[in-house]
């Protein structure tokens, strides 16, 4: 077999198609796959959307001359699927049709894979080098890893602030029910991106009742996120925005609330019940991955932040830094964790928390 160096550059190579998949896959992984043969891509692939074919079937059916298959080494970042799903089991196909040699950047750890469709093709006996850019494929698949690893979606936490560390001013009940912007357009538009690359975004009480927001990909071409509003004592008017028809939203209420929970939402709105006596976040888990949500934008306000810092329930923080100064207000969140990068967007600066 041709030395590591090469395997990575294919495997790279896996990882950059798979990113193709971004936002579209889900609940399913991103996957990549690109076919060799004497040091040349004869064919290559990637996973589209949810319910089309895989990556391999994708890559394997692009190849022209198939009598090079049996001569060749097919590249895939995580393992191949070995069940019936939408689609047959992918490491049968590679099995089936003489691929002798398959590199693979990190096994499935999902319960109904985790090594099955490696043991799939060293029945048949084929060649298996695994983990070449392990970390980098684990990466690209954080969401789905964590689904399945940590039983919870993988959270991203994000706000703006201020310079001088505020993230909101005090307002009275007598001020119009607008966002306090502190941050520009090119924020705006990231944020909007973000949201079509994430299942579900998470806000609550005070930031619907406060900012009146949509939390849908207006700026940005894309799906729109499950909107998820904490509204712990059904507080919220259905004709604010997060209940409109733009996108599906989940209401969490406290249990006490259910003989009172009849209004007129739009039929694009749910309610879900939980005890707030307890840890209510492991009980939302519980109600997203009912709906194989594997990644989750929390947007909130103070409260609801510092809520999820407080139990150690995220993964990645990105905080917006504004040019504006507000000398009192509501303070930002503290992490207690150094930003892992910066970059400047205009006026304003998005700083990047890996936890």
């Amino acid at each position: 077999m041709i030395n590591r160096s090469i395997h990575e550059k294919y495997m790279q190579r896996c990882i950059d198609l798979a990113k193709l998949g971004l936002g579209n896959t889900a609940p399913n992984p991103m996957v990549g796959s690109v076919i060799v043969h004497n040091n040349q891509i004869i064919g290559e692939g990637y996973h589209r959307k949810f319910g089309e074919s895989h990556a391999e079937v994708n890559a394997i059916n692009s190849v022209k001359n198939k009598d090079l298959l049996k001569g060749s080494t097919i590249y895939v970042n995580l393992e191949p699927c070995s069940h019936f799903g939408k689609t047959p089991p992918c490491a049968n196909l590679i099995a089936d049709v003489g691929i002798p040699n398959v590199v693979i950047g990190s096994i499935d750890t999902a319960s109904h894979v985790s090594g099955k469709g490696i043991q799939i093709l060293k029945n048949a006996n084929v060649y298996v080098i695994q983990d070449v850019l392990e970390n980098e494929c684990k990466e690209l698949n954080k969401r789905f890893f964590s689904f399945h690893e940590k039983k919870r979606p993988y959270i991203i936490l994000k706000w703006a602030q201020t310079q001088d560390g505020f993230i909101d001013i005090i307002r009275s009940n007598s001020q119009p029910k607008n966002p306090t912007w502190i941050t520009n357009e090119y924020s705006k538009t990231l944020v909007h991106k973000w949201r079509a690359e994430e299942q579900a975004i998470l806000v609550g009480t005070n930031t619907v009742y406060q900012d009146n927001p949509s939390l849908t990909t207006r700026n940005w071409l894309g799906k729109n996120p499950l909107r998820v509003v904490l509204d712990r004592e059904l507080k919220l008017k259905p004709s604010l925005n997060v209940f409109n028809k733009e996108a599906k939203t989940i209401i969490i209420a406290d249990n006490s609330m259910k003989d009172t929970a009849l209004r007129n939402y739009s039929n694009q709105t749910s309610i879900e019940f939980i005890d707030y006596s307890k840890d209510f976040q492991t009980q939302l888990f519980e109600i997203l991955n009912k709906r194989n949500i594997l990644s989750i934008i929390v947007e909130g306000g103070e409260q609801v932040l510092n809520s999820f810092i407080k139990n150690s329930f995220w993964d990645e923080a990105l905080v917006f830094e504004g040019n504006k100064f507000f000398k009192k207000g509501i303070k930002a969140p503290d992490l207690k964790h150094y930003i892992n990068a910066n970059e400047q967007l205009g006026s304003s600066k998005l700083g990047f928390i890996k936890k």
